[in-house]
């Protein structure tokens, strides 16, 4: 009885059990080369984050092979990301106040809450929060980040460093940072570009990150070229990272909280939109809730193994997918290779410069950049392009972390307005009989005497009014006289709540006194028993209710007058037919 419970309970352990040996030989390639793509990157995101380079191997190998076990998605390849590398810096730098071994402490810390709140979202089924932040805000997000990355590294690939924080302030010191040029550097860094120009332009199959790097270090190694003042990574710790509890200091962590919550979202809602457009491209479903599991196991886990926060990679998740990467065992093995040159070959990388680095990671943040996407949206839709607009310029001018507040608050006003201010229609019959709505299209009539409506959204105690009032108008514009008004229950009454009830009885009087009956069709069975819990009285004499809006049409005392006179098509399906046909519309 325990294998299956552990089975259900980690679907990558099902997914091996169901490996297929005709898989292995991809799988293998697979792992090889999103390890060649993993290393530069993961030692990049390092020095972003703040921390030693070996930190940047740590947050892979661990959370690597916990979402090898715990994730849905046979390619997704978890670990650091450059908009949650900016996020954690952007929050822990401050804090840490120069303090190196705090800043790594609250990093860990930092990560260990991100997973925390992963768990707690997917405990109460929250992975409907990957539709949550629309694809425009997001867009607008990463953006705003890539930027805000991207000159933040000229000041490696330069050789000055930054005096503000802020990005604006940054811009404004162009022409006197520009002057502090520190010419080797630069160099460098140009060497170190133009390798990975020709690797991707000539051996496009090879790691063209790894390459340039690997360049820059060994020039550095052959010509001393520290002798130069060209920064490098330094030393780096070979062998298990050395166990340190994150750092816990109630006020502090008191600052850690909402960022943490915001990171998890964001991160999550990324993952997510790569997970999703993989699985689609391969034939397969992923479960949001597990993968909000997973990813907060995958944080817990790099923080346990003293690393930071981690997401879904889209670059490296591409070079998987790329290279028929069938299953997670291609985390693992990229994961062991990882953690080979974590315990036994972290000597070389102490030449590695830092304007390497500063190259290979606006590389990385120019494949977050779609300003053309974005500009797109003008066309096709103005307010995703007003929202998508709104957070980039949000987190270019106020910070990256006030700007992924923004972004979360966006999404739930989005959301907001659109169940406070849905769409809603006006139905009627086409010549077949069916119920559609009414428009200039002309292909459905309204029944004479009666009034079909839909209101397009759960009603609640914040809509309640607004369905009352656009009710009313719609009702009131009607040229011909009216004694039925028929409401389409399925879509709005959804649970009970006492004030729609009370908005509902009070409706019911003002057309009452019209002489105008009130008939919901839908939901009878539920709309009986939320009508005795809250005291109302439904059938003669109060409002109607019916099962389906095709009976309540043919039992309705001018749609037969209308019938009988020509006025109107005949409903000639069986009712369990039409309620079918109903639920597709």
């Amino acid at each position: 009885m325990r294998l299956p419970s552990l089975v259900s309970y980690t679907p990558g352990l099902a997914q091996m059990l169901q490996y297929e040996r005709q898989w292995l030989r991809d799988d293998v390639r697979a792992g090889l080369s999103v390890a060649a793509v993993a290393l530069p990157v993961a030692i990049a995101y390092a020095q972003l984050t703040g921390v030693n380079a070996a930190v940047g191997l740590y947050s892979c190998v661990l959370p690597m092979l916990v979402y090898a076990l715990f994730g849905t998605s046979r390619q997704l390849i978890v670990g650091p990301d450059a908009a949650t590398c900016a996020v954690i810096a952007a929050v822990v730098t401050p804090l840490a106040a120069g303090d190196s071994m705090k800043h790594w402490q609250l990093v860990m810390t930092m990560t260990a809450m991100t997973g925390f709140w992963c768990l707690i979202a997917s405990r109460f089924r929250l992975g409907v929060l990957a539709d949550f932040l629309s694809k425009p805000i997001l867009m607008g997000l990463l953006n705003g980040v890539a930027i805000t990355i991207i000159v933040g590294q000229f000041s490696k690939i330069f050789g000055f460093t930054f005096d503000e924080r802020y990005l604006i302030e940054r811009l404004k010191g162009t022409p006197s940072y520009l002057s502090q040029t520190h010419w080797p550097t630069l160099l460098l860094g140009m060497v170190t570009l133009v390798t990975y120009i020709v690797v991707k332009r000539y051996r496009p199959q090879w790691p063209a990150s790894l390459c340039a790097m690997a360049v820059a270090a060994i020039l550095v190694w052959v010509f001393n070229l520290t002798s130069f003042e060209i920064s490098v990574v330094g030393e780096v710790t070979s062998g298990l990272p050395p166990f340190q509890a994150p750092a816990f200091d109630i006020g502090i962590a008191r600052e850690l909280v909402v960022p943490a919550l915001n990171l998890a979202m964001v991160s999550f809602v990324s993952m997510m939109l790569t997970a999703r457009s993989f699985a689609a491209k391969n034939g397969y479903d992923i479960d949001a809730d597990k993968e909000f599991r997973a990813l907060g196991i995958a944080n817990i886990a790099s923080a346990i193994s003293q690393g930071f926060a981690v997401s879904g990679a889209d670059s490296r998740t591409a070079v998987n997918d790329a290279n028929g990467g069938k299953s997670q065992l291609v985390s693992i093995i990229a994961a062991v290779l990882i953690a080979l040159v974590a315990l036994f070959f972290t000597a070389p990388l102490k030449y590695i410069p830092s304007a390497a680095l500063g190259v290979v990671l606006v590389i990385a943040s120019l494949s977050l950049i779609d300003l053309k996407a974005l500009w797109n949206l003008r066309v096709r839709d103005r307010s995703a392009f007003f929202l998508a607009c709104t957070t980039l310029f949000s987190v270019l001018f106020i910070g990256v972390i006030p700007g992924i507040t923004l972004a979360v608050l966006l999404g739930l006003f989005q959301f907001l307005a659109t169940v406070m201010r849905p769409t809603d229609q006006v139905l009627g019959l086409d010549h077949k009989g069916v119920i559609r709505s009414v428009d200039d299209s002309g292909k459905a009539k309204s029944v004479p005497g009666v009034f079909m409506y839909r209101f397009n959204s759960p009603l609640t105690y914040f809509n309640a009014t607004y369905f009352k009032r656009r009710l009313l108008e719609k009702f009131i514009r009607e040229t011909e006289p009216v004694d039925c008004i028929i409401i389409d229950a399925v879509p709005c009454f959804t649970h009970l709540d006492l004030s729609v009830m009370a908005m509902l009885a009070d409706l019911h009087q003002v057309l009452k006194k019209r002489g105008v009956r009130l008939v919901l069709a839908g939901r009878k069975r539920q709309m009986l028993g939320w009508f005795e819990q809250a005291g109302m009285h439904a059938g003669e004499g109060g409002i109607l209710i019916r099962p389906d809006m095709y009976l309540a049409l043919k039992m309705n005392q001018s749609y037969k007058q209308a019938l009988a006179e020509g006025q109107a098509p005949v409903i000639k399906k069986d009712p369990d037919d039409l309620v079918l046909l109903h639920s597709h519309l």
